[in-house]
């Protein structure tokens, strides 16, 4: 099925009410995010604006509906429990941090800063499109397994996310530690474990607007948030950045290539080999 054919399976009204407010709401917050940061020459509120555009968009499609429906509540309280947790947790990082080495240059430049903006915002709102969709799909089932299920699996990235970014914090807080690479607790077991809870949570928030058995345009479009967060982090920004990262430092040391060669860079459990 094609764009084209999505798009026109996709029912209207209040549906293209929801996903249109939550595009301009959200390219409105990272413009304005945009000019402070440019103002102040700084990357510190970078992900604080990102957090923020997911939770603003998040509630106004919710009270967009008007009296919620169980799933629309279950849904918008999942990807606003993310985006807190995840904005709080990088911005006490980078303010701790003092800066992110990924903006050094850019954000000097206006223009080019105004590229990365605007790419959080389509992040922003591609990653949650799943709740456009149920908060735009005013006739849907109640719970049932399926919705139980999908939140499980977002529940289960939720904690495994927040524990390997808790431990790679508590790793490099340690003094002992300073110039090591992590290769304890969940990072044992997984080069990114923090991706693949964030890319799990999504799978969930996609499950429960499958749930909806709203359609084929609807059930394709809600499967376009985890296929564009897993990629994004597999190919993109996330994973190859931090690996060539960690290969320029580490890379030399014996250690690292053993840990690299006995660990998978994502999935937990599973052969390095495949998983590289």
């Amino acid at each position: 099925m094609g764009a084209g054919e999505i798009l026109g399976a996709l029912p209207g009204g209040l549906l293209q009410q929801s996903m249109t407010g939550a595009l301009v709401l959200d390219m409105g917050i990272q413009l304005i995010g945009w000019g402070i940061a440019c103002s102040l020459k700084t990357e510190k509120i970078y992900d604080l604006f990102g957090s923020l555009a997911f939770v603003s968009c998040s509630l106004l499609a919710y009270l967009n509906v008007g009296t919620a429906l169980a799933r629309q509540t279950l849904c918008t309280g999942m990807v606003v429990a993310w985006a807190l947790r995840l904005g709080t947790f990088l911005f006490v990082r980078v303010i701790k941090d003092g800066g992110d080495r990924r903006f050094d240059e850019v954000k000097y430049n206006p223009p080019k800063y105004l590229i990365y903006w605007t790419l959080q915002g389509v992040w922003v709102w591609v990653s949650a499109l799943p709740l456009w969709l149920v908060c735009g799909t005013p006739r849907q089932p109640g719970l049932y397994w399926a919705d139980y299920l999908s939140l499980g699996i977002w529940a289960v990235g939720f904690v495994m996310e927040v524990t390997a970014d808790l431990q790679k914090r508590s790793f490099k807080a340690d003094p002992a530690n300073k110039g090591k690479f992590i290769n304890c607790g969940l990072w044992s077991v997984s080069r990114h474990p923090n991706y693949f809870g964030e890319i799990m949570q999504w799978v969930g928030v996609a499950g429960v607007a499958l749930a909806m058995k709203a359609g084929p345009g609807v059930s394709a479009a809600a499967l376009v948030s985890p296929l564009f967060v897993t990629l994004l982090l597999t190919k993109v920004s996330g994973i190859p950045m931090l690996e060539k990262y960690a290969d320029d430092k580490w890379g030399n040391e014996a250690a690292y290539q053993t840990y690299k060669r006995n660990t998978p860079v994502l999935v937990p459990f599973t052969s390095p080999s495949k998983s590289d």
